[in-house]
């Protein structure tokens, strides 16, 4: 759907490339796996990845600031999930 709003509106990339590259990046969020055992470096990663998408010009900075967003986020769900799982022990 995302792809589909982003073809119209026509941002930066390609839609092809735009779209690729958000799900890629929508995978490495969902993996709660790799969030819980190690947030702070998963954390950092997703913002790594997102700066890069901005700086390479997939992605515009309305875009960034999104991804951005829903990293910090998952680093905030992550953080109170650890403290859920402790104070359940």
């Amino acid at each position: 759907m995302y792809c589909l709003y982003i073809q119209q509106k026509g941002q930066a990339g390609t839609p092809t490339e735009k779209c690729a590259a958000l799900a890629h990046w929508n995978v490495m969020l969902r993996d709660e796996s790799a969030l819980l055992a190690m947030p702070g470096a998963h954390h950092k990663a997703l913002l790594r990845q997102a700066r890069t998408l901005y700086k390479d010009q997939v992605i515009d900075s309305d875009d960034v600031s999104d991804l951005l967003e829903l990293a910090d986020g998952a680093l905030a769900f992550a953080m109170e999930s650890l403290l859920d799982i402790n104070s359940d022990e």
